[in-house]
């Protein structure tokens, strides 16, 4: 619904709500508004579902909307048991129409104002709490067993790892995540930086939202649009 104007929006989310109860309604504008897109996360060849669906829990609980899918060799699957639903409010972009997508997901998000984040062993890393929070930061993460592609490390313009005192060198993806967005997304929140959703983002968040809450959206919406079209400008209210 992108390519309707601001004003039909409103007017659509208003008679959308409607059909949900005030508590539901209250939840969606207050989970809204702690939604970023100043931070976001990219996952490399994930293959295990389970830890997959957990890194997509994490999002949500910490209020990253965007997460970028690279699928090269392997596709991405979600375990429901383990989402528990979470990729449903959140937008996800996958990156498979090439033999390799890596590259054209970081071009992308580059062209976004991204700085490109590997998680690493690499000798030239930094602790996850020396990153620069007031530049929009995409995270990449790999899989467990060998870590991100060359491509994605070579491309990337910043290494960041999480300091360990184990033997152990490293954590699985799912507790990675965790650890890292706990910890970023505290630092944008008690910080002056504009980390939070504009205006247009917020309502086309909430209509996104609202019509997964509601049986036969589409139809209702259909609807609404129809007889919306036929008012006036003077009498486009509801």
């Amino acid at each position: 619904m992108h390519d309707i104007s601001i004003d039909t929006k409103l007017n659509l989310y208003d008679h959308l709500c409607k059909f949900i109860l005030a508590d539901r309604k209250k939840r969606i504008e207050d989970v809204v508004r702690n939604r970023t897109r100043h931070l976001t996360l990219v996952l490399e060849d994930i293959f295990q579902p389970h830890n997959a669906s957990a890194v997509l829990r994490t999002c949500d609980c910490f209020g990253i909307q965007d997460v970028h899918i690279i699928e090269n060799k392997n596709e991405y699957h979600i375990n429901p048991d383990v989402a528990l639903g979470s990729s449903n409010w959140l937008s996800l972009f996958k990156y498979n129409q090439n033999e390799e997508n890596t590259l054209s997901c970081i071009e992308t998000l580059k062209k976004k104002g991204y700085t490109i984040a590997a998680t690493s062993l690499h000798s030239n890393y930094i602790p996850m709490e020396d990153l620069d929070i007031h530049k929009k930061t995409a995270i990449f993460f790999g899989t467990e067993k060998s870590g991100l592609s060359t491509v994605a490390l070579e491309n990337a313009d910043i290494h960041i790892h999480i300091p360990m005192v184990g033997f152990t060198e490293s954590f699985n993806i799912s507790v990675s995540a965790a650890i890292i967005l706990h910890t970023l997304t505290n630092k944008i929140r008690k910080s002056n930086i504009d980390w939070m959703l504009s205006e247009p983002e917020l309502l086309d968040l909430k209509l996104d939202w609202v019509k997964q809450t509601i049986k036969k959206s589409d139809l209702i919406i259909e609807q609404f649009l129809q007889n919306y079209s036929k008012k006036t400008p003077l009498d486009k209210t509801f």
